[in-house]
């Protein structure tokens, strides 16, 4: 079921893009890099990674250095106008150059939301990736260098990334390719692959430039029921750090759909394995090195019987491919959609044991996956059946999902040891198009531990639930009534349209430490098509709890921490540029100016209160986001003087000039490193 929302008088702006080689998703709890050749990860290649992540899980609320893929990429390999050809978009440790594309082309970005400025209508999902490339030539236009060993098959190919950042479908990425037959010949006996050389490791402890320690340690298995391998950290040893995390590979679809049913495609679907450029050894293990077996690879599985030893340490190729399709006629195109999953382990046995319901998670969001894929057709026997065609169009549409509410609007005002967060109440007027109903059921706070931002919290989820607050009267939630947050009469801020009718207070907050708080709403679900109750996105606001802005002439100023010790336990990884300390009780805009003892100037800037937000400092830089809010009273200070210098152990005095007033206030602290 699809939420249908009619926009009138909408203006379109299309933006100018300019075409990029590779792009990472960010607006789910992935980020995968994808490039313009059907190419994904970036091979922990320097010259992107690691401020680029290749297949990093979780990437929010901060980046765990996670990471679950060192490269993948496209095989569609047949018969052809030169006989056996198959084409690949990387083979080895290498990225393969058999996809090319002309000189202008590269990857583009489109959204289906509103307020993105990538925002289109013919968008899919919240963070579309899209290009185009072909195996025709023998040329690399882009270098002008003969492509070594390439025999193109004759094709080209469409393919489009989606992403959304729903709470059921934030952890995978869907790549939908669709191969077109370019040349005057049939293609015979096609088969399409996605291969992947996937690599769990934590980069925060182990790092590619260390070599088969990285890359060997990692498990396989295989779910033929699901169509979906998948990889874990084997080796899980404490001096490695922690992962408890699942990346899988899923084959969701075809068009035509091979076998008439999705059930059915599992008969077509081939699960391969082969060792890190093996040429001896287990036969089955070999590394396919020319076409022929590259073919053999992708449409004979690997034996049943060994599948259980993948689950040990090793570093291994992996191929999930589907075929054979009928004869691809010139002109004619088949559809092939995997998906990307990452999910942490689930429970408590060990990550090495892989056990069932250490794959729970896993597996949720490879069912979700699979329901996002199939859409209108709930059955998946690849036809419309009576009451599937919501849209009306007369054919099946894919990659939708149950009915999700609109976020509501919210506002978060950091004050001293606390936080006021506003939300209006438009969503709950929201009717559902399918159930020709209001389904809205209650509304969810949540926030963060202190030190989330440094690691000083440890847990698969960041986010801690606060409070919920739902609907009286019914069979579903806690029944709790909306009395105790909603407001005596909605208000409105300064510059703000939106009128607030709800106010929750979250209170023993620490001054100076960052926080993020979150507010969603819940429907009630829908309990005839068995979908359970979904929640909105989850609206989140940064906040820097502090004193706020002040002229009260009885106020002093201060500096917390007093005395700074080296290597403060807010304090950041990234060595000197990563420590700060606080200035309070500021007036809204100020000069704060530091000396030494002998009067000599440290540091001078402005403070104003209503746009500062701590990102002229390396700290805020590293592990902020840019949306901080502070309130207004406060000012960090990296200890780096106007010199560009650490300043020393000592006594330093400073003063506070109120730019409004004129008035001057003192004061000093001390710094012990």
């Amino acid at each position: 079921m699809r939420k249908f929302l009619i926009l009138l008088f909408l203006p379109t702006l299309i933006l100018a893009q300019k075409p990029q080689d590779n792009r990472t998703t960010n607006i789910g709890r992935i980020g995968l890099t994808v490039n313009s050749y059907g190419q994904i990860g970036n091979g922990f290649n320097p010259s992107f990674w690691p401020s680029q992540p290749s297949c990093e899980f979780p990437i929010k609320p901060v980046r765990t250095r996670i990471e679950h893929l060192f490269n993948g990429g496209l095989w569609v390999g047949g018969y052809g106008k030169n006989g056996l050809s198959v084409t690949t978009a990387t083979h080895d440790r290498y990225f393969a150059s058999e996809f090319t594309q002309p000189p202008d082309q590269g990857l583009y970005e489109r959204s289906s939301l509103l307020e993105s400025r990538y925002y289109s209508p013919n968008a899919i999902s919240h963070q579309d990736f899209y290009c185009d490339f072909t195996d025709t030539n023998t040329v690399n236009p882009l270098t002008g260098a003969p492509i070594s060993g390439h025999y193109p098959l004759g094709v080209s190919v469409h393919m489009e990334t989606y992403t959304w950042q729903y709470s059921i479908a934030d952890n995978f990425v869907i790549l939908n390719f669709t191969i077109k037959n370019v040349v005057d010949v049939p293609i015979e006996s096609l088969y399409v692959g996605l291969v992947t050389d996937l690599v769990v490791r934590n980069t925060n402890y182990r790092f590619p430039a260390e070599g088969s320690v990285f890359y060997s340690g990692t498990g396989l298995g295989y779910i033929d029921s699901l169509r979906l391998h998948y990889a874990f950290d084997a080796e899980n040893r404490p001096t490695d750090g922690p992962t408890d995390s699942y990346i899988g590979i899923k084959l969701l679809g075809t068009e035509p759909l091979l076998g008439g049913h999705l059930d059915s495609l599992n008969n077509y679907t081939v699960y391969q394995v082969w060792q890190f450029r093996a040429s001896t050894g287990d036969p089955d293990l070999i590394s396919p090195t020319n076409d022929q077996l590259r073919y053999d690879k992708m449409r004979n599985p690997f034996p049943k019987i060994k599948l259980q030893d993948l689950k040990r340490p090793g570093n291994r190729y992996t191929l999930l491919s589907v075929g054979p399709f009928p004869t691809l006629y010139p002109g004619d195109s088949i559809q092939v959609a995997f998906a990307v999953i990452c999910a942490k382990k689930y429970g408590d046995d060990p990550q090495v044991d892989d056990t069932p319901i250490s794959k729970k998670l896993l597996i949720e969001s490879a069912i979700w996956a699979q329901k996002t894929y199939n859409g209108e057709d709930r059955n998946g026997n690849g036809i419309l059946d009576l009451g599937e065609d919501l849209d009306g169009d007369g054919k099946i549409t894919r990659f939708i999902f149950p009915t999700i509410l609109p976020p509501p609007k919210v506002k978060a005002i950091p004050g001293d040891r606390k936080v006021e967060i506003y939300w209006d109440k438009s969503v709950e007027d929201v009717i559902d198009p399918v159930l020709n109903k209001k389904d809205f059921e209650g509304y969810r706070i949540y926030g963060t531990k202190t030190g989330f931002d440094i690691g000083l919290s440890t847990g698969e989820d960041a986010y801690i639930l606060l409070a919920e607050f739902d609907k009286p009267g019914n069979d579903i939630g806690l029944n709790t009534g909306f009395s105790k947050i909603k407001l005596p009469e909605p208000i409105r801020f300064p510059d703000d349209t939106v009128k607030y009718h709800y106010k929750f207070t979250i209170e023993n907050l620490l001054n100076g430490w960052q926080y993020i708080f979150g507010v969603e709403a819940f429907d009630e679900g829908d309990p005839i098509n068995d979908i359970p109750s979904q929640s909105s996105v989850r609206v989140i606001r940064r906040v820097i709890p502090g004193t706020p802005a002040t002229s009260d002439k009885s106020k002093e100023v201060g500096v917390y921490p007093n005395p700074y010790y080296a290597k403060a336990i807010w304090d950041g990884k990234g060595g000197e540029r990563e420590r700060k300390i606080y200035f309070y009780n500021l007036p809204r805009k100020c000069e704060i100016t530091i000396y030494t003892l002998a009067g000599d100037i440290v540091d001078r800037f402005i403070h104003d209160a209503d746009t500062y937000n701590g990102s002229d400092i390396q700290w805020f830089q590293t592990y902020a986001d840019g949306t901080q809010k502070f309130s207004g009273g406060e000012h960090a200070w990296d200890l780096i003087s106007r010199y560009d210098q650490a300043i020393a152990t000592g006594l330093y005095l400073f003063t506070v000039k109120d730019l409004e007033t004129g008035e001057i206030k003192r004061g000093k602290f001390v710094i012990i490193k």
